[in-house]
């Protein structure tokens, strides 16, 4: 059994850098606002330069900004570039909407049948 290949470690591809899981749980936790990498870390049981490496990633797809505030630098998220990903994904909506027309159509097909019995 082959083992599977390893991602790298960076990616200009937001798509990518979205990908991993531990990426996605940052910029969760960014939403709520900026975070020093310590803190990011603890939070996601990694050590720091562990989340300093995602964070690279994710700074260097546009996803995440870093500023220094005294002796710690604070990371924050910028979802702008998630906007692509939005787009691509609202792509499938009019898929899904007719998944569940049919499938409410059918819910209704089976009430029917019963309120008939």
């Amino acid at each position: 059994m082959m083992a599977p290949m390893a991602r790298a470690a960076t990616t200009s591809d937001i798509f990518n850098a979205i990908a991993e899981p531990q990426r996605r749980e940052i910029l969760e936790l960014l939403r709520a606002g900026e975070r020093p990498v310590t803190e990011l870390a603890q939070e996601l049981g990694l050590t720091q330069p562990g989340a300093s490496k995602h964070l690279r990633v994710l700074r260097e797809v546009g996803l995440v900004r870093g500023r220094k505030a005294g002796k710690q630098r604070l990371y924050g998220l910028d979802a702008r570039e998630l906007r692509l990903v939005h787009e691509w994904t609202g792509g499938f909506e009019r898929f899904w909407n007719e998944s569940f027309d049919r499938l409410d159509a059918y819910v209704q097909e089976l009430k029917q049948e019963r309120q008939e019995e």
